[in-house]
């Protein structure tokens, strides 16, 4: 588990994680971790706990002097007409790299987000970043009004916005042809949508603790997929069982693994459902996938994943 100096009860987490998805709203799930107040914790201590502290999350900076950042619009005819993101590349690049769409969770491109884009350019792939909240002026600074924002917005024109910015650095002229996601919890689902709805576009997947496809495209997939789960994450997890049966079915190229006794959001370093050791086992294993499938000549390294 996470060595953070605040024990939050496993509850805590768990209404947090209900919250968070729209499940029950603020005043529930205060007047829920309220009631953990009479264990000695404060109701400010607990919620201050699970709120994003971004300063945490900084492993790369945006000076960092190995690579350049940007932002960058896309055409998306189907969805919100135009999108834009956070394009981050190895700085210096001559030769054409493998490209890595990162996808954010349900609250816009938050800094976190734009954190692991500069790890994935750190790494030496070209990194690019859509923001969902870009048609509503991008992400407001604040995760809870990002929910809002995002929640009232159309799912349908939101997931065609992220199959217009995968076509867009597949193609991309720095890139070579080769496509990664990576995506975390609503960006988990859209590395699983995107995988079943571009299964020829999509060289490699890695969902966060995500949900699968829709049940109209799911078949589709054909992988190859890296898949992280939170051992205490039982709303995702519930679907797991029926998505490798299909992924069976399919005869997919998949490897999920599940870490054990950490909740979801633990890739997330800015909150206390950070688990450093899975997070960072996780991440080797994600860059060690994309270097066996993003390179210029396909598999041509050991996968260690």
């Amino acid at each position: 588990m996470s060595d953070n100096t605040v024990k939050i009860p496993q509850q805590a987490f768990d209404w947090y994680d209900e919250y968070a998805h729209g499940d029950i709203d603020r005043r529930t799930f205060i007047t829920r971790i309220s009631s953990l107040a009479v264990s000695g914790l404060a109701i400010s201590t607990i919620a201050a706990s699970l709120t994003p502290n971004y300063a945490k999350a900084e492993q790369v900076s945006f000076n960092d002097p190995d690579i350049t950042a940007s932002y960058v619009e896309f055409d998306s005819p189907n969805g919100h007409g135009k999108g834009s993101g956070y394009f981050v590349v190895p700085k210096g690049q001559s030769e054409k790299l493998g490209t890595v769409l990162v996808v954010h969770e349900n609250r816009g491109l938050n800094p976190y987000i734009k954190d692991v884009a500069r790890r994935v350019a750190k790494a030496g792939y070209i990194a690019f970043a859509p923001d969902a909240l870009f048609p509503l002026g991008g992400y407001p600074g604040n995760d809870d009004e990002g929910r809002k924002m995002q929640r009232s917005m159309d799912r349908d024109k939101i997931e065609e916005d992220f199959k217009a910015a995968a076509l867009f650095l597949k193609s991309h002229e720095k890139g070579n042809g080769k496509l990664g996601v990576v995506g975390f919890c609503f960006g988990g689902y859209i590395s699983n949508m995107l995988a079943a709805n571009l299964p020829n576009v999509v060289d490699a997947a890695v969902p966060f603790y995500g949900t699968p496809g829709k049940d109209d495209v799911v078949n589709k997939v054909k992988g190859p997929l890296l898949i992280h789960f939170a051992g205490l994450d039982k709303r995702v997890n519930a679907t797991w069982p029926d998505y490798k049966k299909v992924l069976e079915a399919n005869n997919a190229d998949y490897v999920a693994h599940t870490y054990k006794d950490v909740n979801h959001g633990f890739h997330n370093d800015s909150t206390s459902r950070y688990d450093q050791q899975a997070a960072e086992l996780a991440w080797q294993r994600t860059l060690s996938f994309f270097a066996t499938y993003l390179v210029e000549n396909g598999k041509t390294t050991k996968p260690g994943f």
